[in-house]
C-alpha cells in the first residue's frame, strides 16, 4: 500500500504532479529520486484499497465502481446511437487498477511515427532504453527487454485450455505464430506478458510508487480535487490551488506543475484554465488566456467488439490469470507491416447492453477489432461547472477505413472461431450468428457490438505545428512552467494497449524535466 500523506503546511515544491495515474506515479517517482527536488503528487481519488483491485479476474466489475471516474461518451452515430462507458482510474495508480494487465509497448513504426514530423526524440528507438528501465521481464536482460525495472511481466505457464486451442487455430489459418509482442515481430499468435507479481496484479502505484513513498521530499495528497491552475507574471504557471474536503490550499511549483490528468483529464483542465480554442472558452464563459485550438482536439480509441460469441460444448473452467492471456494481431493482406486487425481470446461471453450474454462458464468471446482508427474526436466543456460531465464524442466509425477493417477484423474472428483447433471447445457461435450475413446487416451488427478497448489517447497532442498542444520538451505551448505528461500527448494511438507506452514516456519526461541527458537510442537490426 502506498503511503498517503496530506502534505501538512508545506506549500513550496519544484515539482507539482497532477494525478497519480500512470504517468504520474512513475514521474514522482523518478523526479523525488533527486533528494534536492520537492515533489508533490495530486489525486482525486484515494489509495487501492478495494481487495478486488489485486484480484486479476475481477477487473470487469471495477468499471463502474467507486474508482472509476464514471465517464460517457456523447451518442455515436456510428454505433447505433449508442453512449458508451469511458471507465478511468479514480485512484492511486489510476487506470492501472482498472486494466487487463496486458504489457504490449506497440508496434515501433507508430512511434517513429510521432518523430517524423519533427518531434526529436520520441522514436521507437529513443523510447526502447525506457522501456527497457522501466522492466522487469522473465526473457531480459535481452536486446529487447529490462531484467531490473520496476514493472514486473509474466507470461502464462498454464494457459487456459480454450487459449491453447485459440492459439493453435491461429496456425490453422496460416497465421505464423511469434515468441513474444514485444520482441523482434508483434503480429502473430503469442501469448500475452502480463503485469502480475504473485498472481496478483501489479499496478503502476504497486511498481513505483510504494517502495518510494516514504521519501521524505515526496508528498502524496489524495482525495484532492484542482480547484485552479496558478498563474504569474508572462503567462506563466506557478502552481495549483486544490481542495481536499472542505480544505482549500495552495501549493506553489518552483519549476513546473506536470498535468498527468489522462486523455481527458489534462484537457479539462486546461481549458477550464482558459487554455484551449478560445470560440469554445468564450460561449461558455471563460477567459481565454491562450487560444490553442489543438486542447481537446484529435481525440482517438481502439474499438472491440464483445463479440463474436461461441456457446461451449462443455463448462469452461476459470481462468488462471485475468480472462484473457491472448491478443493476436494481424496483418492486412500480408503485408509485414504494423498489424491493423487484434483478435482476443476471452475466457468468458462478453456482450454489449443490447445483447443477452450466456452465464458465465457456458461460452467465450473472441473480441476483434482494429488498431490504427482514422477517425477522430474531441472532449470539450459543457460547462464552466467543474462538477458537470464533460462532453465526450470519440466520433467512432465516421471513416470509411475504419468500418472497413472492422469488417475484416469480424472475418478474422470467426475464421477461427470456425477453425478444427476449437471445435472441441465451439458448439455453435451466438453471435453474430447465421442469420447475420450480407454486408449491411453486419456493420449493423458492429455498431451494435462496438465497445471500448480503453486506449483514449491524443487530446494534448505533442508536435511542432500550430495545432500542437506540447512541444517535444512537453511544456504546453506558449505557456512557461506547465507541462502534460500522459497518454493525452500522443499524436497517433499505439497498435495496442498504452499503458506500455505511458510509462516509457513517463520515464524519459522524468529525465528532461530533472535536466538529465535522454539515455542513448537503440537501434536494433531490421
Amino acid at each position: 500500500m502506498v503511503p498517503v500523506r496530506g502534505g501538512g503546511g508545506v506549500t513550496e515544491f519544484d515539482f507539482i504532479v497532477v494525478g497519480a495515474g500512470t504517468a504520474g506515479c512513475v514521474l514522482a517517482a523518478r523526479l523525488s529520486e533527486e533528494p534536492h527536488l520537492k515533489v508533490a503528487l495530486i489525486e482525486a481519488g484515494g489509495p487501492a484499497s478495494d481487495p478486488a483491485i489485486a484480484d486479476p479476474l475481477q477487473w470487469p466489475r471495477l468499471q463502474g465502481s467507486a474508482i472509476d471516474w464514471g465517464y460517457w461518451t456523447v451518442p455515436q452515430s456510428g454505433t447505433a446511437g449508442r453512449r458508451h462507458a469511458w471507465p478511468r482510474g479514480r485512484v492511486i495508480g489510476g487506470s492501472s487498477c482498472l486494466n487487463a494487465m496486458a504489457h504490449v509497448r506497440g508496434h515501433p513504426s507508430g512511434f517513429d511515427g510521432w518523430a517524423a514530423p519533427g518531434c526529436e526524440g520520441w522514436s521507437f528507438a529513443d523510447l526502447l532504453p525506457y522501456f527497457i528501465r522501466s522492466e522487469r521481464s522473465e526473457r531480459g536482460p535481452s536486446p529487447y527487454h529490462g531484467a531490473a525495472g520496476p514493472i514486473r511481466l509474466v507470461t502464462p505457464t498454464e494457459p487456459h485450455p480454450i487459449t491453447r486451442c485459440y492459439l493453435a487455430a491461429a496456425e490453422e489459418i496460416g497465421l505464423a505464430p511469434t515468441d513474444e509482442h514485444n520482441g523482434a515481430r508483434m503480429a502473430g499468435p503469442t501469448l500475452n506478458a502480463l503485469t502480475l507479481v504473485n498472481g496478483r496484479r501489479q499496478s503502476v502505484a504497486d511498481a513505483y510508487l510504494t517502495p518510494v513513498g516514504a521519501r521524505p521530499n515526496l508528498t502524496i495528497v489524495d482525495a484532492s480535487l484542482l480547484l485552479q491552475l496558478e498563474f504569474g507574471a508572462g503567462k506563466a504557471c506557478r502552481g495549483v490551488t486544490i481542495a481536499t474536503g472542505s480544505d482549500r490550499r495552495t501549493l506553489h511549483a518552483t519549476r513546473g506543475v506536470i498535468l498527468a490528468g489522462g486523455t481527458i483529464g489534462s484537457p479539462l483542465m486546461l481549458l477550464r484554465a482558459g487554455i484551449g480554442p478560445a470560440d469554445h472558452l468564450r460561449s461558455l464563459g471563460i477567459a481565454v488566456r491562450l487560444d490553442l485550438p489543438g486542447v481537446g482536439a484529435n481525440l482517438q480509441d481502439h474499438l472491440l467488439a464483445g463479440g463474436n460469441v461461441y456457446r461451449a460444448r462443455r463448462p469452461v473452467p476459470s481462468s488462471k490469470y485475468q480472462h484473457s492471456e491472448s491478443l493476436l494481431y494481424i496483418e492486412r493482406d500480408g503485408r509485414e507491416d504494423a498489424p491493423e486487425l487484434v483478435v482476443a481470446c476471452v475466457i468468458a461471453p462478453i456482450v454489449t447492453e443490447l445483447f443477452a450474454a450466456p452465464d458465465y462458464g457456458t461460452g467465450f468471446t473472441l473480441m476483434f477489432g482494429f488498431t490504427r482508427p482514422k477517425s477522430r474526436g474531441t472532449i470539450r466543456l459543457a460547462s464552466a461547472d467543474a462538477m458537470v460531465p464533460p462532453l465526450i464524442d470519440p466520433n467512432y466509425l465516421s471513416e470509411a477505413y475504419d468500418r472497413t477493417v472492422y469488417l475484416e477484423a469480424l472475418e478474422a474472428a470467426q475464421s477461427l472461431g470456425a477453425t478444427k483447433a476449437l471445435a472441441t471447445w465451439r458448439e455453435s457461435e451466438l453471435l453474430p450468428g447465421p442469420d447475420i450475413r450480407t454486408k449491411a446487416e453486419r456493420l449493423q451488427f458492429l455498431g451494435r457490438t462496438a465497445y471500448t478497448h480503453h486506449h483514449p489517447v491524443g487530446t494534448c497532442r505533442i508536435g511542432v505545428d500550430a495545432d500542437a498542444v506540447v512541444g517535444p520538451d512537453l511544456q504546453v505551448r506558449g505557456i512557461g512552467g506547465l507541462y502534460v505528461v500522459d497518454a493525452s500527448v500522443m499524436p497517433t494511438i499505439t497498435t495496442g494497449p498504452t499503458n506500455a507506452a505511458i510509462v516509457a514516456m513517463a520515464e524519459r519526461a522524468s529525465d528532461l524535466l530533472r535536466g538529465w541527458p535522454p539515455l542513448a537510442p537503440i537501434n536494433l537490426p531490421a
